[in-house]
């Protein structure tokens, strides 16, 4: 650990002797990790919580649980398939999930995915789609969610989670809060990714309760939808929405940033030579703005930022050299310091930029699931 990082407490540790009876045992438990300098500035940085850890990352946690949940109130029968529109991580949650429940599994995807997270998951028994145009107005997301519906009607024994409204989604994550607890003490900032918001508010709302003056910084992508900006074309996954995701819990944001796609991947393999540890778009954008507040905030304050999953599926998008020069993503280093706006609305951001007003765009009782314009 590097002479500058405040010590944490002492927290508990898997054992070297471990032994699981099954896969759901190893999700869970996963390490933070000191990143400072030079990746931060000298003297300062913040704990990365590795998600990565989980056999398939982050959503392994709310797959598990969701299913759980649904199982006990009977909303999934024994032998029910699940189906699920997703980009990834949380198919492979739900694939984990099917093969300890017993389920059968269904993930709706698009032509994103990247071919290994497409290939492990028929690897895990998982009946793989693939949509094959985007929503006129809705964009990939929309058109996941609908060929989700489709299948619905023709199986009526089958369930989906619909991760982005459904609120064990949220209540999943009280153990990660609790993790960080152990493992740090205390908790003066929390720097979150914003996709369907489960992790976000899962999170923030358990820390808030212990320590009321915690700092929640919220990280989305330019293009998206999720704090106010108008919709656009997406090349990150992970983060952002083109819908109104009901679980995001406004009130818990002091701020939100948004990140370009070449910062995401500039901090990405900034991270990685400097500290080994890294990930894709959702590590890269937290990782710059944790690094941000590491920065700006007082000497001493311990960040955690939240890390869903690890490098390996992004070799060949984030970290391949050719498929970011075809996307003019490399030499995108961010400045040192965000924009600002001082209103979701005020216009229109391309690049890293910072917002303190918070608030849920959803117009008034529109339909949270609907399109919000086109997006990726």
């Amino acid at each position: 650990m590097s002479a500058c990082a405040p010590a944490p407490a002492q927290s508990p540790t898997r054992s070297s002797s471990l032994r699981a009876h099954g896969p759901a045992a190893l999700v869970g438990d996963t390490p933070v990790l000191w990143v400072g300098e030079p990746f931060a500035p000298a003297g300062r940085g913040f704990w990365a919580k590795l998600e990565g850890h989980n056999p398939g990352g982050i959503k392994d946690r709310t797959a598990l649980f969701m299913v759980e949940r649904a199982r006990a109130r009977g909303d999934l029968l024994p032998g029910g398939r699940i189906v699920e529109s997703t980009s990834g991580t949380l198919g492979l949650g739900l694939a984990l999930a099917g093969i300890v429940f017993g389920h059968p599994v269904t993930v709706v995807t698009d032509p994103g995915m990247e071919p290994m997270v497409s290939g492990l998951l028929t690897a895990y028994g998982a009946d793989v789609q693939t949509v094959a145009r985007p929503h006129p107005a809705g964009g990939w997301q929309q058109a996941r969610r609908d060929r989700v519906s489709e299948l619905l009607a023709v199986c009526p024994d089958a369930w989906c989670p619909d991760q982005y409204h459904n609120p064990d989604n949220v209540a999943a994550y009280a153990g990660l809060a609790h993790e960080l607890v152990a493992q740090l003490g205390r908790v003066d900032a929390l720097v979150v990714s914003v996709g369907t918001g489960g992790h976000s508010a899962g999170v923030a709302s358990v820390l808030r309760g212990s320590f009321p003056a915690l700092k929640v910084v919220g990280v989305d992508t330019t293009g998206s939808t999720i704090f106010g900006q108008e919709a656009a074309p997406r090349l990150m996954r992970g983060l952002g929405s083109s819908i109104y995701p009901r679980n995001v819990d406004y009130t818990l944001f002091d701020e939100v940033h948004w990140v370009a796609a070449g910062e995401a991947v500039w901090s990405a393999r900034a991270l990685a030579r400097s500290r080994y540890a890294t990930g894709g778009w959702s590590v890269g954008a937290v990782a710059l703005v944790a690094r941000h507040l590491a920065a700006t905030l007082p000497a001493g304050a311990r960040i955690a930022a939240v890390f869903p999953d690890g490098p390996h599926r992004y070799a060949g998008t984030v970290f391949d050299d050719a498929w970011c020069r075809e996307r003019r993503l490399l030499g995108c280093a961010p400045a040192e310091v965000p924009d600002r706006i001082s209103h979701p609305g005020e216009r229109t951001v391309t690049r890293w930029t910072k917002c303190a007003t918070v608030l849920d765009p959803a117009p008034a009782g529109a339909d949270a699931a609907g399109p919000a314009g086109a997006a990726r």
